[in-house]
């Protein structure tokens, strides 16, 4: 991957999106690209923390584990997401197990040298804080949604961030790709795969969705 193809993945990252074109081009000359087979972890729950990377091409899916064997996926990321980026600032142990579900190309941006960067471009330490401060606002949101909502409007929501991530948006109609299976899902939700079952045959039944051999389809999301 050449240096100008980082730069435009630097760019349209949420992270560095938004910097000047020559911020860009700085960070561009430290980034390397890095690639994965389907299967291969990135890096591992409690790893030491070495740097971000932004996906390029790929799937990937990020989750963590429970000493009694259960996991739960936290995200499923497309091309242009980044990943690891708080273990880049802190230095702290990795939180999370990132796992390459296909073939993943990204861009690697090393800690040593984001940590020069930001001493070097306040620009850049501004931007990323801000950055920050929206992530931690999404979170807040997931937590509130976690506590308030019930399974099947938790479950409502989720595919609806699926349609729009993976997906494809029409003004009737949201469609989620099968590749996501309800053990998937329930691992996104931190419940049973048969608890997700159970919710999607009841939204089968009241025509808020509609289970076809390719995909999920929410009928009128914006209403349901």
């Amino acid at each position: 991957m050449q240096k100008n193809e980082h730069h435009r993945w630097l760019a349209s990252s949420a992270i560095f999106g938004g910097l000047d074109e020559a911020c860009l081009a700085r960070i561009a000359r430290e980034a390397q690209a890095v690639t994965f087979p389907a299967g291969a972890c990135l890096f591992r729950q409690d790893d030491e923390a070495d740097g971000l990377y932004i996906l390029s091409a790929g799937l990937v899916r990020i989750h963590i584990g429970h000493r009694d064997g259960r996991e739960l996926t936290l995200a499923l990321l497309d091309p242009g997401d980044v990943i690891g980026e708080i273990a880049l600032l802190d230095g702290l142990p990795r939180t999370a197990t990132a796992t390459a579900l296909a073939p993943t190309r990204t861009v690697f941006v090393g800690r040593k040298a984001f940590v020069r960067l930001l001493a070097e471009i306040p620009q850049l330490a501004v931007h990323v804080i801000l950055v920050l401060c929206d992530r931690l606002r999404q979170n807040t949101e997931q937590l509130t949604a976690n506590a308030f909502l019930d399974l099947r409007h938790r479950l409502l929501k989720v595919l609806r961030a699926l349609a729009v991530a993976h997906g494809q948006i029409e003004a009737e109609r949201a469609t989620v790709p099968t590749r996501f299976t309800q053990t998937d899902i329930a691992q996104m939700l931190g419940v049973t795969r048969e608890a997700v079952n159970k919710q999607f045959r009841a939204l089968a039944r009241d025509g808020v969705i509609e289970l076809t051999p390719g995909a999920i389809v929410l009928i009128r999301p914006r209403e349901n």
